[in-house]
């Protein structure tokens, strides 16, 4: 493919490479903007591509184009070497400078780039990143997730036109993880920088991604939108313990009484723990398939309040072999999953076609 053929706000990835034992064969063309998760088990070939993408492993046959920048097209014997690409790029390990404090290893990062070519400005990336108060520091001094903070904002501040992360949370435990999770949050809310995402996290995939590529064995499996991979009923996904759908959202009002907020989402709304959201916000629900229940009618006696109208898709087998996987339209594209026994789907008629109404015991607002 030529550079003319390459559009904008697109990732257009193509690679060959072979290596005893694996080969990595793949043809991708993603959105520009965005997070995009690539998403598999234990060498299914993520971090190849990202570092097919970096300049890092040079594709045996490849084409690379970003955003309508070629920066590998062998028919053209075109390719631009690691330290042209302006990328940012995360690793497992933060990699800091340990003789350097945060502010002069953020220094460092930003040196990488011409002054006039500054997109992140410094004090934005140190106020998205929570840092201030570590600029003095010695990496030593920093916690697990202090450090990876310290990392992702040396990559903001050479003003990336593509961030890698590669697995940025893997070396933390569930405590660190929980502290830079809403800080990867608020990067993929406020920053117009294209990110691909490496990860074999489904919790991970569910609150940051916005398009996924599944890849199994060097190949992609399935690329689509986050919630299309998150319920497509041929992939692993949707048996894991952690099967969820995530939906678009936005605000319609807030409880003071019972401290709740109101959603809106395809098909009606939802309530959550309060928010400090205001009303007409964006953002997105986490509805896990083991927090759906299903009914023919209304209840009219139930703690359980969120209630929503839908139609069912498909009826599948899990891997509990008492349990089925039921998949949920809401309307307007919006897919629900629901995993009840097979005794349930048996005693209530549950085929595809039929109207029920989906009882969420559970939501997890992700702001």
């Amino acid at each position: 493919m030529t550079a003319s053929a390459s559009t904008p706000s697109t990732i257009i990835a193509r690679f060959q490479v072979v290596w005893p034992g694996f080969t990595l064969d793949v043809d991708l063309q993603l959105p520009g903007r965005g997070v995009t998760a690539l998403f598999g088990p234990s060498g299914s070939g993520k971090t190849s591509i990202l570092r097919c993408v970096a300049g890092l492993e040079r594709a045996t046959s490849g084409y690379l184009a970003v955003n309508g920048q070629v920066w590998q097209d062998d028919a053209r014997r075109a390719f631009t070497p690691t330290h042209r690409r302006p990328i940012g790029y995360v690793f497992q390990e933060a990699s800091l400078f340990s003789h350097l404090s945060v502010r002069r290893n953020l220094e460092f990062g930003l040196k990488r780039t011409p002054v006039a070519e500054h997109q992140v400005g410094l004090e934005q990336t140190i106020a998205l990143l929570g840092i201030g108060h570590l600029l003095d520091r010695r990496p030593e001094r920093l916690s697990g997730g202090e450090r990876q903070r310290v990392a992702i904002a040396r990559a903001l501040a050479a003003s990336p036109r593509l961030l890698l992360m590669d697995e940025p949370l893997a070396a933390l435990d569930l405590e660190r993880k929980g502290e830079i999770l809403p800080y990867l949050e608020r990067l993929h809310g406020e920053l117009d920088i294209p990110v691909l995402y490496v990860s074999h996290s489904p919790d991970e995939v569910a609150r940051l991604a916005d398009h996924v590529v599944y890849l199994e064995a060097g190949r992609a499996r399935a690329v689509g939108p986050l919630n299309e991979i998150l319920t497509r009923p041929d992939l692993p996904l949707v048996h894991l313990d952690e099967a969820a759908a995530v939906l678009d959202a936005r605000v319609a009002g807030h409880d003071e009484v019972y401290h709740l907020t109101e959603v809106s989402i395809p098909g009606g709304r939802l309530a959550v723990s309060h928010s400090a959201l205001p009303v007409g916000a964006w953002t997105r629900v986490r509805i896990h398939a083991r927090d759906v229940s299903l009914a023919l009618q209304p209840p009219e006696r139930s703690s359980i309040q969120n209630m929503l109208p839908a139609r069912v898709l498909d009826v599948r087998g899990d891997r509990d072999p008492a349990q089925a996987l039921v998949r949920l339209d809401l309307g307007e594209g919006a897919i629900l999953l629901a995993r009840v026994t097979r005794r349930s789907v048996a005693h209530l008629g549950i085929a595809p076609g039929v109207e029920v109404y989906a009882q969420v015991k559970s939501v997890a607002l992700m702001d």
